[in-house]
């Protein structure tokens, strides 16, 4: 079997980003709007989003667990907090949904981290629970501000501060202090040892339940700060708005490095692995693909970003056959 020698390891481990420089090339020769500032400009603002969302679900699975539930989340929270606009005012409203989202995330929490359930079926339990929970919220109805130009909620999703849009900042802000803490305090160290192995945490007298409860609470957080910026943006919300997200977030946390077998990934690097998915999309978009192509792209990405993880994990490029 091919075995990785002689930087074998590095090249699996930056092959994702190698591929994407060539995407970013071929892009840039084939539309000249591709590296346009406007466009770059665009691409940042429309991935924050995810970008936030995969911020949470990063440490996670660093801890050694999944979260599926983020997509049908980000509807509740969404249809939630721009219902609540007009009958409570923002200023009530925004506090009410963090709650709320956080009630759901300390529920995965509590299944996974206290009951020690497996998080894949649990997550995947929790998004067919929440958004019939959405559903039955909003009575499948949509929902939608009515005073769009006068209330100051729009900042979060439309305003900017020196130019720059506000997701970005908030993006920006977000990584930076979840990267502080993954690299440089306790609960960062205590989450990748849990991640890298639980049995031998216990015994070095880390709290891993509660470890693995508050990587679902920081989820939930994430979702809800998307919410806003998500609500803020569209000033209305459908109740499937958030479907298909939790593809997208995982495909950009596996891009960025992060091991789905827990114990090793990076905040930084899961920014990196939001942008190289945002301008992938985006270029295929200005190159006129249609939408289910980036579907199917992002299928791929995450196919071969786990088979390249999987190779770095265990030395060689292919299993032995037996």
């Amino acid at each position: 079997m091919t075995r990785l020698k002689a930087g074998g390891p590095a090249i699996a481990k930056q092959g994702i980003l190698v591929a994407f420089i060539v995407f970013m090339i071929a892009f840039s020769l084939m539309s000249d709007r591709f590296l346009s500032v406007d466009n770059f400009m665009s691409v940042f603002r429309q991935s924050a989003i995810i970008g936030v969302m995969a911020l949470g679900v990063t440490i996670v699975v660093i801890g050694g667990n999944l979260d599926l539930s983020v997509g049908s989340m980000l509807s509740f929270a969404t249809v939630l907090v721009v219902d609540l606009h007009d009958k409570i005012g923002p200023e009530l409203a925004i506090p009410v949904m963090v709650l709320a989202t956080l009630c759901l995330g300390a529920i995965n929490g509590f299944l996974i981290g206290i009951l020690r359930l497996n998080s894949l079926i649990v997550t995947l339990g929790m998004l067919s629970a929440i958004q019939g929970l959405v559903l039955i919220y909003s009575g499948g109805q949509n929902v939608d501000i009515v005073d769009q130009r006068g209330t100051w909620f729009a900042v979060f999703g439309r305003g900017a501060v020196f130019g720059i849009a506000t997701p970005i900042i908030i993006f920006g802000a977000l990584a930076l202090v979840f990267h502080v803490i993954m690299t440089t305090m306790p609960f960062g160290r205590r989450v990748h040892a849990v991640g890298g192995n639980p049995t031998a945490s216990v015994f070095s007298g880390i709290p891993r339940s509660r470890v693995v409860f508050m990587t679902y609470l920081i989820s939930a957080l994430c979702v809800a700060i998307a919410a806003i910026i998500l609500g803020s943006r569209v000033m209305g919300s459908q109740n499937n708005v958030g479907q298909g997200y939790e593809l997208q977030v995982l495909a950009a946390v596996i891009l960025g490095g992060t091991s789905l077998l827990g114990g090793s990934g990076s905040i930084l690097r899961t920014v990196l692995g939001v942008l190289m998915l945002a301008f992938i999309q985006n270029g295929l978009i200005l190159m006129g693909q249609p939408y289910y192509t980036q579907w199917l792209v992002t299928w791929a990405v995450i196919i071969v970003a786990v088979w390249l993880d999987v190779a770095a994990k265990r030395g060689r490029l292919f299993s032995p056959i037996a």
